[in-house]
């Protein structure tokens, strides 16, 4: 797909862009920006993660996605594709679409070093304009390190760090626990991105 620099594009625009592209692209209010392409690790903690929350939620009223599913964030204008996301209940669409979703209860990040000031500012402000949205899990790739925010209150975001290997990451939005180790297995600390 070529884009032409600092062009606005609609939101129809870009999704008619992104249905025929090779590649994936964050829509952010009229900019098509490319998305970077994951590491190993990177690759690794979404698959540990969201494989361990699939199984753990099987049978229950939860759907987990990774890596591919869009989200629409109306409020900021955004189309993007979170690392991990759980939806509760059934799944609501954008607005005439079938492939695009706009109601995740919990968001997981893999940090990038180009992404991951971005990752914890402006996108986890666009996160919060999610009715939906109760929980975002930030998980750095370059070390043992997990961000937990759950909201307990309209506007209010309980900050949880985990660092240690036997450390437990426990969600509060759905009944779920990890523990770090198993987030990082298989990844490699010492690899060159």
């Amino acid at each position: 797909m070529q884009l032409q620099e600092k062009r606005h594009y609609s939101p129809t625009e870009y999704l008619e862009l992104e249905v025929i592209s090779e590649y994936r692209h964050e829509y952010i209010d009229g900019q098509i920006i490319p998305m970077t392409g994951g590491t190993p690790n990177h690759n690794q903690i979404a698959l540990n993660l969201s494989a361990t929350l699939n199984f753990a939620l099987k049978r229950q009223p939860y759907r987990v996605f990774v890596t591919d599913q869009r989200l629409w964030i109306p409020k900021k204008r955004i189309h993007t594709y979170p690392d991990v996301m759980v939806v509760a209940g059934s799944l609501e669409f954008s607005e005439g679409r079938t492939d695009t979703i706009t109601n995740p209860l919990v968001i997981c990040e893999v940090l990038s070093k180009s992404t991951r000031s971005y990752d914890r500012d402006e996108k986890f402000a666009a996160y919060r304009t999610i009715p939906s949205f109760q929980e975002y899990v930030l998980i750095d790739q370059y070390k043992n390190h997990v961000e937990q925010y759950s909201k307990t209150d309209e506007n209010k975001w309980i900050f949880s760090e985990h660092e240690e290997e036997t450390s437990i990451l426990t969600l509060s939005s759905v009944q779920f626990q990890i523990p770090l180790s198993d987030i990082y297995d298989k990844v490699d600390f010492e690899a060159k991105e």
